[in-house]
């Protein structure tokens, strides 16, 4: 993988990574690395939520092939998605990606353990899945062995019953809504108030609208596939257009085998 922007200062010749010029030559980066490169911002006061979110786009626009990302993803863009998993608080997901993608619960990474420890994180990060309707199978994984709860973000109209099946399952409910959907503001919040304050969102396209809408996204970490699809797939965020495009700024970009791994935060 390499670092195009910013360009780093050169590395110390007896650096394995490095040639007989002195440049970085290409290599797999280590998760240390890649972890150090994604880290989350430090807050110059108390802590506040900090919202990503990791997609991979097409050259011509398509987030999924066949209704599913993987189609057009690699192996260096699930490396990136493992990373930005474990430096996280909880990832949140629709519904419709956790049944598209088969989620199944986060897994512990040995090489961050140590890390998370020390920055008060649990050995994964939750999946909190948005739900206005409850229709998920309770039968999962995802509900029925995860190391960490997972959550269901839903709103207060939701069925009692459906509820229930949740909390039997062993997922912990949380009402984000007033109505039978979710307010993405409120959502961030009742993160925020469970210690969830490094928040990861993989879309789908419908979620990620909705928090490009609401004005919540902090980040965007766009792997851009070096691919071509045409058809009629989604794009990264669906759902109405906000009244003024919003701003944001290059981060870092990466690259490996064609595949651009961009990071843009908010202006």
């Amino acid at each position: 993988m390499r670092r195009l922007f910013p360009v780093p200062p050169a590395p110390p010749a007896t650096d394995p990574a490095v040639g007989s010029g002195g440049a970085e030559t290409d290599r797999e980066w280590s998760l240390a690395e890649l972890a150090a490169a994604y880290a989350y911002p430090e807050p110059d006061g108390p802590p506040r939520t900090w919202l990503r979110a990791n997609m991979v786009s097409t050259l011509d626009g398509a987030a999924q092939h066949d209704g599913r990302s993987q189609p057009i993803s690699s192996a260096a863009d699930m490396r990136v998605f493992g990373t930005l998993r474990a430096l996280a608080d909880v990832v949140i997901a629709g519904a419709e990606t956790v049944r598209q993608e088969g989620y199944r619960p986060a897994r512990a990474r040995a090489e961050l353990a140590e890390a998370r420890r020390s920055a008060g994180q649990g050995p994964v990060p939750a999946i909190a899945v948005v739900s206005a309707s409850l229709e998920l199978d309770f039968s999962l994984p995802l509900f029925t062995s995860p190391l960490v709860p997972t959550l269901v973000l839903t709103g207060a109209a939701a069925a009692p019953d459906r509820i229930a099946a949740a909390e039997r399952a062993g997922a912990r409910v949380v009402i984000a809504g007033d109505g039978v959907g979710v307010d993405p503001a409120r959502a961030l919040g009742a993160l925020a108030e469970l210690g969830h304050t490094r928040l990861l969102t993989e879309g789908g396209p419908r979620l990620m609208g909705q928090f490009v809408t609401a004005g919540v996204l902090d980040e965007l970490c766009l792997t851009v596939s070096p691919m071509l699809t045409a058809g009629d797939a989604q794009r990264i965020a669906g759902g109405p257009a906000v009244e003024v495009p919003r701003r944001f700024v290059l981060a870092s970009l990466l690259e490996e085998e064609g595949f651009l791994f961009s990071r843009y935060r908010r202006d």
